[in-house]
């Protein structure tokens, strides 16, 4: 574990399941605890994963997906918190969460899309989270096994300084610049515009912003990207990174426009999001982003 930044979970560590937002789809949620074993951990599912669902779209009420999330963060047999699916709920809980529990136990948070809200508010205590495919979201799918297989063994190995996430990335058109460092911030673009005004967006300056969405239309991308900028993240920033805008119309032209002249490194391309594969990003974390090589370090 020394010198880790994500520390090693050695196999048989458990992974505590929660709801925050949307409920899992029929037949989904007895899948999850095989799922995990077959990778060397545990599963502990905590009881909003369950249901019963609230206004349809959210897995519990606001009140057992909150008791769910401090009890999976203060229960000493988890050793990490992973986040069943997404859809939307997380914006609900913030204002409620014990940031004092958190600060106590700085165990790391796995999931992306609705998830990006928890990892603003854990990004404003300093803590690490990993945007990465949650089981009831994409895990489980059959063509999924290869991004189970690489969420899993970072789990198991940790991340260390001086380590490179680098995955096959050709060439993209809006590539511009050469390097750039800081935190990495961000995840889902609608989730993390929605923080702004609130005491949980995080503070983009000198940081790395990575983006990606699904089913957004070239359109509501400019109506976002300008919100950003409108704010002030746009010019704070010291660079992007451009993840996977999938189950739309591409926006390229939308980010080429709003975001090429603003001169700062970008690399897109980038496989994260609500895409296949997609590769754990270590949010909270500060790295190095290499333009040219397409790759990130961790520093």
């Amino acid at each position: 574990m020394s010198g880790r930044l994500i520390p090693a979970l050695p196999f048989g560590a458990t992974l505590g399941l929660i709801a925050p937002a949307g409920p899992p789809a029929a037949g989904s949620l007895e899948r999850v605890p095989a799922l995990l074993a077959a990778h060397g951990f545990k599963a502990k599912l905590f009881p909003g994963c369950a249901g019963p669902t609230h206004l349809d779209y959210l897995a519990a009420s606001d009140a057992q997906r909150l008791a769910d999330l401090h009890a999976a963060f203060a229960d000493p047999e988890v050793d990490a918190v992973l986040a069943l699916r997404g859809g939307y709920g997380c914006a609900r809980l913030l204002e409620q969460i014990d940031t004092d529990l958190l600060r106590r136990q700085p165990k790391l948070l796995i999931g992306f899309s609705d998830i990006t809200a928890l990892h603003g508010l854990r990004d404003g205590l300093g803590l690490v989270g990993l945007h990465a495919p949650m089981p009831a979201s994409n895990l489980l799918d059959a063509d999924a096994s290869a991004d189970a297989h690489a969420l899993f063994s970072l789990l198991h190995r940790g991340l260390s300084a001086g380590e490179q996430i680098a995955p096959a990335l050709p060439a993209h058109d809006l590539n511009q610049g050469e390097r750039a460092a800081g935190r990495l911030i961000g995840g889902n673009l609608a989730v993390f515009t929605a923080l702004l005004g609130t005491p949980w967006a995080p503070r983009a300056d000198g940081a790395i912003l990575f983006i990606e969405d699904v089913g957004e239309a070239p359109y509501r991308v400019d109506r976002l990207l300008v919100q950003l900028r409108q704010a002030g993240v746009l010019d704070a920033a010291a660079g992007f990174l451009i993840g996977s805008f999938s189950d739309a119309e591409s926006p390229d032209a939308v980010l080429a426009d709003l975001l090429r002249p603003l001169g700062k490194p970008m690399l897109a391309g980038w496989p994260s999001g609500h895409c296949r594969p997609h590769i754990a990003l270590p949010l909270g974390l500060q790295v190095e982003m290499d333009v040219a090589a397409g790759c990130l370090t961790v520093i």
